[in-house]
């Protein structure tokens, strides 16, 4: 773990534990410095100075239920977009969906929930691959599509609808056009949005949930019955002793021979006492078997995390003074950005921060301006901000000092052919599609979020055979 930049005091690590008991966010037991971001960040929307005042409004009745709703909202990680996962969603396109629609022909029902569904990106994707799966049929089915999630705030913006750029990265103009309307931007300096056409939108209802509470025995009984569930990179966040239980509880909700699909660092041979592992490319599939499952234990939620020694106690450091007499000592850059800082530009961009998630891209180039992955964010957050010049100066500047950044050349043909500039936008694809020629089919692409090489050629093929 790095040095924190902050010695924990009583109240922070009082904070961290009931922040933990609350949500069973395990994620931040040894992550300090990240909660603390989150931490310092509400205190400013408050105008509080200390950690002390913002427990007072936590445990004040009047304003306990909307200041812990504010704060899960903050330390919750949102990180989704449209289509995210390549394989996954070839997987539900070519075998899992056409799987379930057959096997309920008859009854013509459709259950499906996207658990940890942050901003509403996963739920949506499957209403517009149930549409194109189904065409004019779709009126004739009884649709279920359910997207829960703990973070109150992500899923009003879920129900909006409406999304940046940033959240569509991963889908080409035309399908873009297809399923979005653009909508101006909301004021000067802000970002032109896309709002989901209205037809997918009624397909999709959220309601907010924690996951934890399948373990409780008043879980939500609508929660039953499920043929697909899909809860990639949640379970990650938990205490890893109760996540075998989770997963047995989502099992429960599945129907017979009903669909699990969890992240890829997720799966663990636990789960295959009560679910059949099934093999996809790309894809952490698991199938609920017939008959019943074995008994569900009783499991207690999470122990708060162990204190650290009375030794590691010291005040949160005040803010440098603008007075201070000695400037303190420069620092060398880092060789390269820590990855904590490439996290922070991902987690603020999701969550919609695209000012925030630029700001960390422009403080780690200048520590590191030879980094060539905060070049191709960079570029990115230009392109969803509508910054085209600077957007194609970034996504060439990660070229230049990477040669084999699949990513960016596949981002930067797509700049160049929504803006009209087919020959070179087409050589970038196309060098793209050479450069994942080179890897193995399943191998995944730096930056890619998850894309694998042989899904962003059979992408790429689909771009340069385009009219």
């Amino acid at each position: 773990m790095a040095t924190p930049g902050f010695l924990p005091d009583a109240d922070f690590l009082d904070l961290k534990a009931e922040v933990i008991r609350r949500t069973g966010h395990h994620y931040y037991a040894d992550k300090d410095d990240l909660l603390w971001d989150r931490l310092r960040a509400r205190l400013r929307a408050l105008g509080l100075t200390s950690l002390a005042a913002l427990r007072a409004r936590l445990e004040n009745p009047a304003t306990a239920e909307a200041e812990w709703a504010a704060l899960e909202a903050a330390i919750t990680i949102g990180e989704t977009f449209f289509f995210r996962y390549a394989e996954q969603f070839a997987a539900l396109r070519n075998t899992i969906l056409p799987t379930l629609l057959s096997r309920n022909a008859a009854s013509r029902r459709l259950r499906i929930w996207s658990a940890g569904c942050a901003n509403g990106s996963e739920p949506y994707s499957i209403a517009i691959l149930l549409r194109e799966l189904l065409g004019p049929a779709l009126e004739d089915w009884r649709i279920t599509l359910l997207g829960t999630d703990l973070n109150a705030q992500a899923l009003e913006a879920a129900r909006q609808a409406e999304f940046t750029a940033w959240s569509l990265r991963a889908l080409p103009p035309a399908e873009r056009e297809r399923d979005f309307v653009a909508r101006p931007a909301a004021r000067p300096g802000a970002s032109a949005t896309w709002q989901l056409r209205p037809q997918h939108r009624a397909l999709v209802r959220f309601q907010q949930q924690n996951l934890l509470d399948l373990l409780r025995p008043d879980a939500a009984l609508e929660l039953h019955e499920f043929d697909l569930i899909l809860c990639r990179n949640v379970l990650i966040y938990f205490d890893p002793a109760v996540v075998p239980a989770l997963v047995r509880q989502l099992a429960a909700r599945l129907q017979p021979g009903g669909w699990l699909l969890l992240g890829h660092a997720e799966p663990s041979p636990a789960f295959a006492a009560f679910l059949e592992p099934v093999s996809l490319p790309g894809t952490a599939a698991w199938r609920r078997a017939a008959g019943e499952l074995p008994p569900l234990p009783a499991a207690a939620p999470p122990p708060p995390p162990a204190a650290p020694p009375p030794a590691a106690w010291a005040p949160l450091p005040p803010p440098p003074s603008p007075r201070a007499a000695t400037p303190p000592a420069p620092q060398p850059p880092a060789p390269h950005p820590a990855p904590d800082l490439l996290s922070l530009v991902r987690l603020r961009a999701d969550l919609g921060d695209l000012s925030g998630a630029a700001a960390a891209c422009r403080d780690g180039l200048q520590h590191n301006p030879g980094d060539a992955a905060l070049h191709y964010y960079d570029g990115l957050l230009a392109a969803a901000a509508g910054e085209r010049d600077r957007a194609e100066r970034g996504f060439r500047r990660a070229i230049a000092l990477r040669q084999d950044f699949a990513m960016a050349h596949y981002q930067l043909g797509l700049l160049l052919l929504a803006g009209g500039q087919r020959q070179p936008g087409r050589r970038a694809v196309a060098a793209a599609a050479r450069i994942a020629g080179t890897l193995p089919g399943d191998a995944p692409l730096p930056e890619g979020d998850g894309l694998s090489a042989s899904a962003l050629r059979a992408t790429a093929r689909l771009q340069l055979a385009a009219p």
